[in-house]
């Protein structure tokens, strides 16, 4: 794929940064296969790891420019950044060694599970009412989540968010401070799993590829990538969008749904 393409899409990878908590792993992920098809089975390894150093850096620019007093919500989490951390790293030494199909297929088959739970089962979509908030203030996620949490997401390379902004607004917050969380949330589940990707044995390429691997991350896709991402992180958290809550959450489902058909066409290219 060409340099400007993915930069194009490095602005998509911003966008979702901030309005989903997705660190860009959503969206980096099928790019990625689309852009390494030349590696054949080996593209899905190679877009998971690129996709976790996109979203270490991504997500640790836009928990740096958050609010504190969005990021307080998270105070006394550190067993769950932890596990998070440790699940992380299990769930991507497992991604290099399991098949590339099956990485592939667990994908699209999590992303679709995703979206029928947040259409079938209560509250995500439909919002809290004003007596419901007064009820009850936001619960913290339990630090029991983050190990399985952490290695599911490292395993198919998409952050996390796609578990804990559903998980965030079920305990109660909205739909602007849920997907805030996710980024620092995120960067605990992206850091260890970048380091397991740099420093394993890069695949083979032939010389036709143009593909340049450090371990299995394509470094020219991940810095395209964040020349068009980080400047849209900066702008949009200093003035971000005023979206309501319903209509937020129908969009998080929306885009689920465009990033698994995107992962199918990108299979069937590549």
């Amino acid at each position: 794929m060409d340099v400007v393409a993915l930069i194009g899409i490095g602005l998509l990878t911003g966008v979702t940064t901030v309005l989903f908590g997705f660190g860009g792993g959503f969206v980096a992920v099928p790019v990625v296969v689309w852009a390494d098809a030349a590696l054949s089975a080996d593209a899905m390894r190679v877009a998971t790891a690129t996709s976790a150093l996109v979203m270490v850096v991504n997500a640790g620019f836009a928990t740096a420019v958050t609010p504190r007093r969005v990021l307080v919500a998270l105070r006394g989490s550190g067993g769950l950044l932890v596990l998070l951390a440790a699940g992380a790293a299990i769930g991507a030494s497992a991604g290099r060694l399991a098949p590339a199909t099956l990485v592939r297929w667990a994908f699209v088959g999590y992303v679709a599970l995703t979206i029928v739970d947040l259409l079938l089962r209560p509250g995500f979509l439909r919002p809290r009412t004003r007596e419901e908030a007064r009820a009850a203030a936001p619960r913290q996620l339990p630090a029991l989540l983050g190990a399985p949490i952490g290695a599911i997401a490292a395993f198919l390379g998409v952050g996390g968010s796609v578990m804990t902004v559903p998980a965030a607004r079920r305990a109660g917050h909205t739909m602007h401070v849920a997907t805030a969380l996710a980024n620092p949330l995120t960067l605990a589940i992206a850091l260890p799993a970048t380091v397991v990707s740099l420093l394993g044995a890069a695949l083979p390429t032939s010389g036709g590829t143009h593909v340049h691997l450090v371990g299995l991350v394509d470094v020219g896709a991940a810095a395209a990538l964040l020349v068009g991402g980080l400047p849209v992180i900066a702008v949009l958290r200093r003035r971000p969008p005023r979206i309501p809550d319903r209509i937020y959450a129908r969009a998080y489902v929306g885009l689920l749904a465009l990033v698994a058909l995107a992962m199918l066409v990108s299979g069937d290219q590549g």
